[in-house]
């Protein structure tokens, strides 16, 4: 007798679509259980962490969420936190549907109301595992690629290595303190939160690129300094009284110049290649801060490579200048033993004072002394006691 081997379907999925060309954008507005409708190519690890923690019940994605060069983690975390992801082939769902419309998923197919509206591949964990791995063992590619880009950036960008880069007088004073940069990045919650006794310790200034911005906030801390394209950080965390520098492009762009403008915010801008984290670490730097730790950014090749985009050879490269001066955000947690502050203190004191006032109760002597004691500071005081 022979079996057929059969695959268990997956079961449909339901919900009602929100699209986003840009995912760090559409997470914002995202509700749990909606489906997200994304352009993503590559899906990278910090999007998907955003989207797992808003609670998508699916993503969909008009580009390639798997990587044909690298193991990107994007696709992986979300298969395997349940979330069902279908690569499309094109991105004409987004002219298909609107924001709110109801969508069933059945394996790769997207239905509306009895009707097909497009079709695309179901990523299934046990392929996504199995890509993944074998990315890991291709990495070589990748890695080369990296490696050329960033000596092209030491040629092209040797006013980022060399220090020459202009930067205006602020009113944030770095000179001789920590400084502490957040980046919306791989676990810069997690890490912000770990980091509260040392920033409660030694009260180092708090920049915020971007998205990392409103991580400080969310954590019950006042941003210093806010750099970058503005496009992540919400309104009243731009209102929260933080210096604005808007980091402008060697071509002249300056993508958060006209949102300030238009908010009336008082803003500088810096002209600078590389990204945003770039320019916050090197204001840092050049302006004197005597330790720079970083939240959120990329610390290791796999996450550089997994950003995949030309910027991190800047990046790269930003970190060779500084040197030792700059220190991953998980080095600082481990290696920091924060002061045990007034807390221990007030508890010993308290507990000694009521362990004397249970001694005095059950001890006769001894509360004649205190009678005798009190009495005589109330002749003292005039008797006003």
């Amino acid at each position: 007798m022979t079996f057929s081997a059969q695959t268990t379907p997956t079961p449909s999925v339901a919900g009602r679509v929100r699209r986003g060309r840009r995912t760090k954008k559409l997470v914002r507005s995202l509700r749990p259980g909606e489906i997200a409708l994304i352009d993503h190519d590559d899906l990278d690890r910090v999007s998907a962490e955003d989207l797992i923690t808003v609670k998508a019940v699916a993503v969909l994605n008009c580009r390639a969420s798997r990587s044909e060069e690298y193991p990107n983690m994007g696709p992986l975390l979300l298969v395997e936190a349940g979330i069902t992801l279908i690569d499309l082939p094109d991105d004409q769902l987004f002219e298909l549907c609107r924001d709110g419309d109801a969508l069933e998923l059945r394996e790769g197919e997207v239905w509306r109301d009895g009707e097909m509206l497009a079709a695309g591949t179901l990523q299934k964990p046990q392929l996504v595992r199995a890509d993944n791995a074998q990315r890991r063992l291709e990495i070589g590619g990748a890695l080369e690629a990296f490696a050329r880009n960033t000596v092209e950036h030491m040629v092209e960008e040797q006013d980022l290595l060399s220090g020459r880069i202009e930067l205006p007088r602020f009113e944030t004073d770095f000179r001789d303190r920590p400084a502490l940069i957040v980046v919306r990045g791989v676990d810069h919650q997690a890490d912000l939160q770990a980091l509260r006794p040392y920033i409660r310790d030694t009260r180092p200034v708090l920049v915020g690129v971007d998205g990392g911005a409103n991580a400080i906030i969310e954590e019950g801390f006042k941003p210093d300094m806010i750099v970058g394209d503005m496009d992540s950080a919400s309104e009243a965390t731009l209102r929260s009284g933080a210096e604005l520098v808007v980091h402008a492009y060697p071509d002249g762009r300056a993508p958060g110049r006209e949102l300030l403008d238009s908010l009336l915010l008082e803003h500088k801008v810096v002209p600078a290649p590389g990204t945003s984290q770039d320019v916050a670490m090197l204001i840092a730097g050049e302006k004197g801060a005597s330790l720079i730790v970083s939240v959120g950014s990329q610390f290791n090749l796999v996450e550089f490579l997994d950003k995949n985009r030309r910027g991190m050879s800047s990046t790269f490269l930003t970190r060779l200048r500084l040197g030792e001066k700059i220190v991953d955000a998980k080095g600082v947690s481990r290696l920091y033993r924060p002061s045990p502050g007034i807390s221990p203190a007030v508890i010993v004191l308290a507990a000694g004072l009521v362990a004397f006032v249970i001694v005095v109760l059950v001890t006769p002597a001894l509360r004649e002394v205190v009678d005798l004691f009190w009495l005589k500071l109330r002749v003292l005081l005039g008797g006003s006691l």
